[in-house]
């Protein structure tokens, strides 16, 4: 950790606490998160589009979950305590994934999805309340921070797919709960250094009883468990996701500019401007998440992984390159942006969200050409993978963590953790069309009955060329719009 220190110089000792929390509750996460796609296909007999739907389905839920517990730690229980609440229901369901029983898969994702809720947008908007108004110092620190999810992810992501894979699924999802609980452990212990940062809005309020002896707290906490067996029956019925992403997605609009017209001219055109960005990070996401799906199963498919003589497991590794590449490229690109300020050279954030259409379409390119050097023998080797990923994370590093902090920055204050909801759920859109994209890769049984990779790869490789060249095009359209998007964010960068 080391290299660390040195990249987080002068940041606020606060940040330390949220960056181990995050990272280890990061290692539960992605790790149970690795193996959704290929245990619902191995293990549970599922084809791929109904592995995928499904999987879009929970990575949609898990994702439009924290504008609901962003908005109830903006109003109620603050930053604090929402954190800790859904600390308390992802460990509950990663516990309850480790169960073999049949009930247990959807019962344990479930949990997962309230509690990150709770959790995600307020430990991101706790990051936030560390930094004063255009502190060149916070870009930095999300950056910082975003390394710290993704240590956590790349050593989640390749151990609980390694022991789910070749021990026993079941003891892979049960590791992923060991760690959130050692997450939910670190954030208890530390809080108090956070001082009055991120506590209740109006804690008086919360004493108050609604109804009977029953505080308010108390109704927010038995409301999100009552949403448990609703997510529950959502995943039986997963085809009504389309009618329900896509009212929320209405809903959210709506009410963002209801209320954005209400605001003076300069906090409007602000709150508009980063509106106009999330739209943009929804298709990012929705490009971006093959990752987890369609290329895990490609990894497992049509991949042979061998580094210095050693065959290395494909899903594991899959899984660990993004983050590997974000923990290695944060430690140049965290430092990167303060050093390009100094000197008045700092991109600004529209700049940046092009950058990373255009990084993404690349890394998907290098893909492409892995598929097009091996399409006789079927089987693509590791370097597709390893230079795949460092484009496309390096365009992750230019959209999500700059993304974190463009909404702390230009959103209206007593609209922060909404906002962070809300671009979560632009994230939970992307993760659902992502779905729908992976689909389209989606290998007929007949195919997969025989077993051949040189029939299965044709699949993949169409698909990955069309996303590749679309993501450069949407990166160049994206830099036409940037005289506009910095009238609307004023001094805001």
């Amino acid at each position: 950790m080391d290299n660390v220190t040195i990249v987080s110089t002068n940041q606020p000792k606060q940040l330390y606490l949220l960056f181990f929390s995050e990272m280890w509750e990061r290692f539960s996460f992605y790790g149970m998160k690795g193996l959704l796609i290929a245990y619902m296909v191995s293990q549970l007999g599922y084809d791929d589009p109904k592995a995928y739907t499904i999987y879009g389905s929970y990575a949609a839920l898990v994702y439009t979950m924290p504008m609901f517990g962003g908005f109830m730690a903006d109003r109620f229980i603050g930053y604090q305590r929402a954190v800790m609440f859904g600390g308390i229901l992802m460990t509950l369901g990663h516990f309850i994934l480790a169960i073999p029983n049949d009930w247990s898969f959807f019962y344990g994702m479930a949990f997962i999805i309230c509690g990150n809720g709770f959790f995600k947008p307020n430990i991101s908007s706790l990051v936030g309340t560390l930094y004063g108004e255009n502190d060149p110092k916070r870009d930095s620190g999300f950056s910082i921070f975003y390394m710290g999810i993704n240590i956590g992810a790349a050593i989640g992501g390749f151990l609980c797919a390694y022991i789910g894979t070749q021990i026993n699924w079941h003891y892979g999802f049960g590791l992923a709960g060991i760690f959130m609980a050692i997450g939910f452990i670190v954030f208890v212990f530390g809080k108090k250094s956070l001082g009055d940062r991120g506590l209740p809005p109006n804690t008086e309020a919360l004493k108050n009883p609604v109804v009977a002896f029953i505080k308010p707290e108390y109704l927010i906490y038995g409301g999100t468990l009552l949403i448990v067996p609703l997510v529950v029956t959502l995943f039986h019925q997963y085809h009504v996701m389309d009618y329900i992403m896509f009212g929320l997605g209405v809903i959210s609009l709506v009410y963002v500019l209801a209320v954005g017209l209400k605001l003076e001219k300069e906090v409007k055109l602000k709150l508009f401007a980063a509106l106009t960005l999330i739209i943009f990070s929804i298709v990012f996401w929705a490009i971006y998440e093959q990752n987890a799906g369609s290329m895990n199963l490609l990894a497992e498919r049509n991949s042979k992984m061998i580094l210095f003589g050693i065959e290395l497991p494909p899903l594991s590794m899959n899984n660990f390159l993004p983050p590997g590449w974000v923990i290695i490229l944060t430690l140049f690109v965290a430092p990167l942006w303060p050093w390009l300020n100094k000197r008045g050279k700092e991109p600004g954030t529209p700049m940046k969200f092009a950058f990373a259409f255009i990084l993404l379409g690349a890394g998907f390119f290098v893909f492409y050409l892995g598929c097009q050097a091996n399409i006789s023998s079927g089987i693509i080797p590791l370097w597709p993978f390893v230079w795949g990923y460092c484009f496309i994370i390096l365009g992750e590093l230019c959209l999500s963590p700059i993304g974190l902090s463009m909404v702390t920055k230009l959103s209206p204050a007593k609209m922060v953790s909404l906002m962070m909801g809300i671009w979560f759920f632009g994230t939970a859109i992307g993760e659902f069309l992502a779905g729908k994209i992976g689909s389209l890769m989606s290998v007929p049984k007949e195919i997969l009955a025989k077993n051949d990779p040189v029939l299965s790869l044709p699949y993949y490789a169409d698909i990955i060329f069309k996303i590749s060249i679309a993501s450069v095009v949407i990166g160049i359209i994206m830099i036409f719009t940037i005289p506009l998007l910095k009238r609307w964010m004023g001094n805001v960068k």
